[in-house]
């Protein structure tokens, strides 16, 4: 039974903020992702005073995935891309969500203090409630689920895109409420919220996603990555015409990934004409070749070495559980269970 000065008290004892992540299963990891969640999230990881639990959100996935071996290879290849790009699980707690059941319990309990109009005013309900013949009750719970992955693990702060906050204001609700009927339970945990994500195009101009269609997957073979690049869309312009880099896509993109002095050099090749799409995007493949070497070799060899892959999550999984354990009996307790 935590005091009253219990969640100050929790801070104090951890000395370090601890940072909670929930990442999606829906596919492998894109460039897009890579630079707008997966590298800014790994550098705050890295931060000293920062303890860090990343966990792949494969019970969220099926809501819309509903294919057993679909939903496996999704989870392998997220947790390779993250512990690729350097992902440190030795120092922090990288886990799936499905394997630390306690959050299904948290979430039934955090179900029965919920009210009702909270979920139908919530956004991944609106946005699909058009058609309710799509959507399924998990769908209609998603912020309850979401609630339960971050007061289970007394998370202080939550990185979150501006799309996530109002979920992130139900789970504080939903914290406080409980912790105002029961006494201090649960850490409320405070939002960072991002105004600054960086929007990666796609290779048609649009924001890079999977929904669209447009994105780079930079973990597949070379020959099929460099495909993947020469397919980005450009305007017509002959060889020998000066181009403008600031409506380019191949640009844009490799403007996300150069040192100031090549990004320099490619912007010169453009206004001087006698420079066509093809050689940038060629330049562009070369960098991403250089820029992600370790990466793309780590990820390979953790793909092909399943059985270790699993080892790594399951050590995290055994340290997730402990916290989970310990708050869902503190939680039973304040409700006579």
């Amino acid at each position: 039974m935590i005091s009253q000065l219990g969640i100050i008290g929790l801070y104090e004892k951890r000395k370090m903020a601890r940072i909670l992540t929930g990442i999606q299963s829906s596919g492998k990891p894109h460039l897009g992702n890579l630079l707008g969640a997966i590298l800014p999230a790994i550098a705050l990881s890295k931060k000293e005073r920062n303890d860090s639990y990343f966990f792949i959100a494969d019970l969220h996935s099926l809501t819309t995935i509903k294919d057993a071996e679909l939903r496996k290879e999704n989870v392998r290849s997220v947790a390779a891309a993250w512990i690729a790009c350097g992902f440190d699980i030795e120092k922090n707690t990288f886990y799936r969500q499905s394997k630390v059941p306690e959050v299904c319990e948290l979430a039934w309990i955090l179900n029965c203090f919920t009210p009702f109009p909270m979920l139908a005013n919530a956004h991944s309900f609106k946005d699909k409630s058009d058609k309710l013949s799509d959507v399924n009750a998990g769908l209609f719970v998603y912020p309850v689920l979401m609630a339960a992955d971050i007061l289970l693990y007394d998370a202080d702060i939550i990185p979150v895109g501006k799309d996530q906050k109002q979920h992130l204001e139900m789970t504080r609700d939903l914290g406080l409420t409980f912790n105002r009927k029961f006494g201090d339970t649960f850490v409320i945990p405070e939002p960072q919220i991002s105004n600054q994500m960086e929007i990666v195009p796609g290779i048609d101009g649009k924001k890079m996603s999977k929904s669209y269609g447009n994105i780079l997957d930079i973990f597949q073979p070379d020959k099929k990555l460099r495909k993947n690049i020469m397919s980005i869309k450009t305007d017509s312009l002959a060889l020998k015409a000066p181009k403008n880099p600031t409506t380019c896509n191949v640009f844009k993109l490799y403007e996300l990934l150069g040192s100031d002095e090549e990004i320099e050099v490619l912007r010169k090749s453009y206004l001087g004409g006698n420079y066509g799409y093809g050689n940038a995007k060629q330049e562009l493949f070369e960098l991403i070749l250089k820029k992600f070497d370790k990466e793309r070799s780590t990820y390979d060899k953790l793909i092909s070495d399943p059985e270790s892959l699993e080892n790594m999550l399951c050590e995290g999984e055994i340290k997730a559980s402990k916290i989970a354990q310990s708050v869902l009996a503190r939680v039973k307790d304040k409700i006579g269970f």
